[in-house]
């Protein structure tokens, strides 16, 4: 048991450094390719976090053993955007909170929260969709995942031709020296590409660990696999995409942590929807219905929040509340 804490305190440590390296070079990656910068967040960053995720879901789905396996990618395509629409942007109205010395009081300007509650309606949408689609049976139900890898690329190619003077409000624009190359002012795309390459492996391999390691000591805290698999095993899988908020917003770029946020539960909306439509009936038992429904009161709540012009640190904060009640749900359903 103290291996098994001490391999996940370790593999935690490993993602964060990792994610340092990640955000760092996916900057340089938007900067040389011309991307505006909250492309970089929502396309670039949210892709390459998102990737490990989808890749799991696809594995389960398509190649489980049995129906148990493919239920893991069925649980991951709606747990994946509940703790980011809860834990994760209440991640960051903590650490702006405690960063706001050094970040000054307004957490988004009015542009960057007007692109934010796009992202979010963008998202609702798609997600009631996707829910929908989960609570009734007929024919050609598979066929319909072919929309949301279209909706995915419709939303892509919306960011991708955002114009960079749309983000000459961001709050910092100057980028920090490459890591691989610290003392190149301007390093070739070469070692950017190579360095976000090497950080996504880094983060994929550690956080397996992570997840494998939580699935140890779940037990031995007395959580069972399905209680550990709805609650714990999601957090794992989106530490990376909490952490590189943690360090934008320290570094005072809240824009860029919360268009990754954004652009990550686009990509859990849409690919791998489309890949549990494909490969499993996509039918919601009383426990997913209920993730789904804390989901949509986080992200119309937040919605809005923007919309207002309310958004704030400590607002953000308190969306975490809404993943302590999804858990106190899970209980009155007779989840144990």
């Amino acid at each position: 048991m103290m291996l098994a804490i001490a391999l996940l305190l370790g593999s935690a440590v490993l993602i964060y450094l990792s994610c340092e390296y990640f955000v760092n070079s996916i900057e340089w990656v938007g900067r040389r390719l011309g991307i505006a910068q909250s492309a970089v967040g929502t396309v670039l960053a949210a892709f390459g976090t998102a990737l490990p995720e989808s890749v799991v879901t696809f594995v389960a789905v398509v190649f489980g053993a049995d129906a148990a396996h493919r239920e893991i990618g069925v649980g991951a395509a709606l747990a994946g955007p509940l703790v980011l629409s809860t834990i994760a942007y209440a991640v960051v109205g903590l650490v702006f909170i405690l960063q706001r010395k050094n970040s000054g009081n307004i957490l988004l300007s009015a542009s960057a929260a007007g692109r934010l509650s796009r992202d979010q309606s963008w998202f609702m949408g798609i997600f009631v969709l996707k829910v929908g689609l989960g609570l009734v049976a007929f024919a050609i139900k598979p066929w319909l995942g072919w929309l949301f890898l279209l909706a995915y690329g419709v939303y892509i190619w919306g960011e991708m031709r955002k114009e960079e003077e749309e983000d000459a409000d961001a709050e910092i624009n100057e980028l920090e020296p490459l890591k691989f190359r610290p003392h190149d002012p301007l390093p070739g795309i070469g070692w950017a590409l190579l360095q976000t390459v090497v950080a996504l492996v880094v983060i994929f391999l550690s956080s397996q660990l992570f997840v494998h390691q939580l699935g140890e000591i779940a037990p031995w805290l007395g959580i069972s696999p399905q209680l550990a698999a709805l609650l714990l095993s999601p957090i794992a899988t989106e530490l990376p995409e909490i952490l590189n908020a943690v360090i934008w917003v320290r570094q005072g770029k809240q824009t860029l942590a919360l268009s990754n946020i954004s652009g990550a539960m686009m990509i859990q909306a849409t690919i791998p929807t489309a890949l549990v439509l494909m490969f499993t009936p996509w039918m919601l038992n009383s426990a997913l219905v209920w993730a789904a429904a804390v989901t949509m009161l986080s992200i119309a709540g937040l919605y809005g929040l923007l919309r207002r012009g309310m958004l704030s640190g400590g607002r953000l904060a308190l969306f975490g509340l809404l993943y302590l009640a999804f858990a106190l749900g899970l209980g009155l359903i007779g989840v144990r």
